[in-house]
C-alpha cells in the first residue's frame, strides 16, 4: 500500500498518452487528489516511448483509509496490465 504523503510521482515510460488521461480521470474522482500531467524527461519524439513524464498525484496525505485502498487498486490496476508505476 502506497504511504500517505503530500505528494509523490508515478510513472511508466511505455504507458500511452491516452492511457495516463485514463489513469488520471480516475484518480480525480477520489475526493481531495489533484493530479498533474509532467513533462516528458527526454524532449525527442519517440513512438516507442511515452509522451509525459508521469503523474504528480496530491492530496493523497488527507485521504481516509478508504480513499487511500481506493487510490492503491486503481494503481495496481493499472500496473498489473501495462506494467509497474516507478513511485518517487
Amino acid at each position: 500500500m502506497l504511504l500517505p504523503t503530500p505528494a509523490f510521482t508515478i510513472c511508466n515510460y511505455q504507458l500511452p498518452l491516452a492511457v495516463y488521461r485514463e489513469v488520471a480521470a480516475h484518480l480525480r474522482q477520489i475526493a481531495g487528489i489533484t493530479v498533474t500531467f509532467l513533462e516528458p524527461i527526454d524532449r525527442a519524439f519517440s513512438y516507442t516511448e511515452s509522451q509525459l513524464g508521469g503523474l504528480e498525484i496530491t492530496g493523497a496525505d488527507r485521504l481516509t483509509e478508504l480513499d487511500l485502498r481506493q487510490l492503491d487498486r486503481l494503481l495496481s490496476y493499472y500496473a498489473e496490465r501495462y506494467d509497474e508505476w516507478e513511485i518517487n
